[in-house]
């Protein structure tokens, strides 16, 4: 039998922020090291370096033995020209070659395309019921926010506009703003609405619903080919041309280091 090309070109930043917060984080995937194909240079000519180099592909029963030995297993992923390299606790030629480069996601967040994702430990379980004692939740979670000084650049557009649109084109606004609503960023964009709400009321305007965020994010194939970028649509009205991911990435290229 033919073994499976490891593959590790996403084709999307919502397909690439996915596969990391919820393929590769969640398995111990801390240490990352990450860089950017030169524009002279084929991305696919280091994709292969960097795997044969560091062993990246390497079968989930051979992935299992290394554990065992403790020794680090590695995987690697790419968008557009942006490349990370990520491993476990173990021993590794990988810790050796990178030095200093190498940045634990515990204390260093992953900056890419205007997302920071982070390790933490999550705070307390959800109760099941109203009178149940908190329980502390000793696990370690991925947490995937708004990078912060995107998001204080989105806090401030937010604020000098508030009193300046109407409801209707606010709520719009707010509902296209272009980030997959993970649980930290849907608290981001309620805070977000909180300060706008304060403003206009206390201008003398309407309030904005808490409703017109997007509560529900888009699961996306990583790999597959985008041919269309299918969007949901505010109040039945399709939504504005916006900068492909892609664009966005080269754009905040600075918030990677």
């Amino acid at each position: 039998m033919e073994k499976k090309r490891y593959r590790c070109e996403a084709t999307s930043l919502e397909g690439f922020v996915q596969l990391l917060a919820s393929n590769i984080l969640p398995h111990g995937y801390w240490f990352y090291v990450t860089g950017f194909v030169p524009d002279r240079k084929d991305p696919a000519k280091i994709d292969q370096k960097l795997i044969e180099k560091y062993g990246v592909d390497l079968s989930r029963q051979q992935r299992a033995r290394r554990k065992l030995l403790r020794q680090a297993n590695l995987h690697y992923l790419r968008l557009d020209r942006f490349w990370v390299l990520l491993a476990t606790h173990g021993q590794h030629r990988f810790f050796v070659e990178e030095g200093e480069n190498v940045r634990d996601v515990r204390r260093t967040p992953l900056l890419v395309g205007g997302y920071s994702l982070s390790v933490k430990r999550g705070h307390y379980l959800r109760k099941v019921s109203g009178d149940a004692e908190p329980v502390a939740d000793g696990r370690m979670r991925v947490r995937v926010q708004i990078a912060r000084e995107r998001y204080r650049e989105l806090v401030s557009y937010f604020l000098s506009v508030a009193c300046h649109r109407s409801a209707e084109s606010l709520s719009r606004e707010l509902f296209l703003v272009p980030f997959e609503p993970y649980a930290p960023i849907r608290r981001q964009l309620l805070n977000a609405l909180r300060l706008v709400n304060a403003k206009r009321q206390q201008a003398g305007y309407t309030k904005i619903p808490p409703g017109v965020l997007r509560y529900k994010r888009n699961i996306v194939h990583p790999f597959a080919p985008v041919l269309e970028v299918k969007r949901e649509t505010f109040d039945g009205q399709p939504s504005e041309p916006e900068a492909s991911p892609l664009a966005r990435l080269s754009r905040l290229r600075d918030e990677v280091y």
